[in-house]
């Protein structure tokens, strides 16, 4: 059976736990919440609006939300998104994407960034692809777990200018 991208529910928090358990100090510090906190992890599957996980038989393999950020940026979401390594190369991180589009600017947000370190080539021209644009590059703006300093790129994808882009991965049906 091929994996499933669905909703996050409340029955995922030890699947999720197990999940960011094995993700790399890489990914960790790549990503603003604490996902090694279990009480974390159980608010966030109490309130899974804008979150999703990938699932692959019995096992959560990807994981995404989208925050909408307050007061006067409320238009604008951040799209936060991993895929275990195991599970990477497959598209999985491409369908979580575009499930995320489509529910973010459904929920009518107008612009969905996301930061990356800057040498994950890859992984940007993925979203690049996804008609997400350069947007800022911060540097010596993330300081791993060694220590050393990255640049961090700021990718953004808005909703109206890229309807296009939007068409082409079926986000358009989402905007109404």
């Amino acid at each position: 059976m091929p994996a499933e991208i669905r909703g996050l529910s409340t029955s995922d928090v030890a699947g999720l736990n197990a999940m960011f358990g094995r993700l790399s100090d890489l990914d960790l510090t790549l990503i603003r919440e604490d996902l090694q906190n279990p009480e974390h992890v159980a608010e966030m599957a109490a309130s899974p609006d804008l979150r999703w996980v990938v699932v692959d038989g019995d096992d959560i393999v990807g994981w995404a939300t989208v925050n909408r950020l307050p007061g006067w940026s409320n238009h604008v979401g951040e799209l936060r998104i991993v895929v275990v390594p195991q599970a990477r190369g497959a598209g999985l991180g491409r369908d979580l994407t575009k499930q995320a589009l489509r529910g973010g600017f459904g929920a009518g947000l107008e612009k969905i960034v996301i930061e990356l370190a800057a040498g994950q080539e890859r992984v940007i021209e993925l979203f690049s692809s996804l008609g997400f644009t350069g947007e800022a590059l911060l540097r010596d703006h993330i300081r791993d777990r060694d220590g050393e300093l990255h640049d961090l790129i700021v990718l953004a994808h808005y909703a109206r200018a890229g309807l296009d882009t939007l068409e082409a991965i079926g986000v358009v049906d989402a905007l109404g």
